[in-house]
């Protein structure tokens, strides 16, 4: 933790730097590659939407010693549709069975009753209609849209336009991400996974307004000077929080993977599954895409400004000339910066009083 600790410091003075933004091509197209890893599944498999979204019937059995297996069929042969089957704690049984028609409740759980040899009023049952699924889908939709468009109004007044494109593109990424591997694993979409979702756009958001603001202090009166160009800064903003993001991630990807796995996996509680895996899904994707994708991309938008493209260019011309031999990015090879190179911006500096100011005058008073 200590040599951690130290790596954060000088990534924070500058005096090591990786190069993300030098290398932001390839990171764009890994990114391209699991996005349309993600769409291809969803588009084969499709969701899995729970009974929420899709409307059925949940059935609840006492304590019983018959088999998950067991059960599917039993429910299957007395609905006629799939059954999702959870065995909980207490060694009772979930039973999920999506699009039915909710009158036939009543049937069916006479039906397993009598497959279970236990009294029909032990079985607990909960309808839920598909007009209430269309609600909750709706509801959803709308609140992921309001968030956008609030996320990308904020970030236009706080930072600027650009910051606020780049970030909406993270958010989107980090979404389809999370909603492909869903659709790959196969897990069932409840309100649960909606509400992680949402969860972990806050997060991503996070991560990427802590870089920007960053970034944003850092290039104050950027074409002041000629020893940085855009990229250069926006990739010491990175390293400058590069050991705050890698830590705030870790602490919060520690208690989900106990609800995914431990929970989920060892314990059987998977009611837990559609909120933790939609947390760690979005939680890794979204630390990834502020340091991979955001601020790559504000760096990218930036640099076609005249007054950017122009700083590049003087920049360049300087250090071709010898007038700046250490080029910031060579740190990306282990290299380091002087101590002189280490503010990001060199804007105009206040200059003290003349020294030699009233040397050689009597001390004392004037009479």
């Amino acid at each position: 933790m200590s040599k951690l600790g130290n790596l954060g410091a000088r990534l924070h003075r500058g005096e090591v730097s990786y190069d993300f933004i030098g290398h932001r091509k390839l990171w764009y197209g890994i990114s391209v590659l699991i996005t349309i890893t993600a769409i291809l599944g969803l588009g084969v498999r499709g969701l899995n939407m729970g009974i929420d979204f899709q409307g059925g019937a949940v059935f609840t059995t006492p304590e019983t010693s018959v088999s998950v297996a067991q059960a599917e069929e039993f429910a299957q042969e007395a609905s006629g549709h799939e059954a999702v089957v959870q065995k909980l704690g207490n060694d009772t049984l979930r039973i999920q069975i999506a699009g039915m028609d909710t009158q036939q409740s009543d049937q069916i759980k006479n039906e397993l009753a009598k497959d279970f040899k236990v009294d029909p009023e032990r079985i607990a049952a909960d309808l839920v209609g598909p007009s209430w699924g269309d609600q909750i889908a709706n509801k959803a939709w709308q609140g992921l849209a309001i968030f956008m468009v609030l996320v990308v109004i904020y970030l236009a007044i706080a930072f600027e336009w650009r910051m606020a494109i780049a970030a909406l593109v993270a958010l989107i990424h980090d979404i389809t991400i999370t909603v492909g591997i869903y659709a790959l694993v196969g897990f069932e979409v409840t309100p649960g996974t909606v509400i992680g979702l949402l969860t972990i756009l806050g997060y991503s958001l996070y991560d990427t307004v802590v870089v920007f603001d960053s970034l944003k202090e850092q290039t104050k009166d950027i074409t002041k000077q000629t020893r940085f160009t855009y990229s250069e800064i926006a990739n010491r903003s990175i390293n400058g929080t590069l050991v705050r993001s890698i830590n705030t991630t870790v602490v919060a990807l520690l208690p989900v993977a106990g609800l995914l796995f431990i929970g989920g996996g060892f314990l059987g509680a998977g009611t837990l599954n559609d909120i933790s895996l939609s947390l760690f899904v979005g939680l890794a994707a979204g630390a990834y895409s502020s340091i991979f994708i955001a601020t790559p991309l504000v760096a990218d938008l930036k640099e076609r400004e005249p007054q950017l493209k122009a700083l590049k260019k003087r920049v360049l011309a300087k250090r071709a000339h010898g007038g700046d031999q250490a080029e910031p990015s060579a740190a990306a090879a282990g290299g380091t910066y002087d101590e002189d190179a280490a503010p990001a911006v060199v804007g105009p500096r206040e200059t003290s009083a003349d020294r030699s100011r009233g040397r050689g005058r009597p001390s004392g008073k004037r009479r």
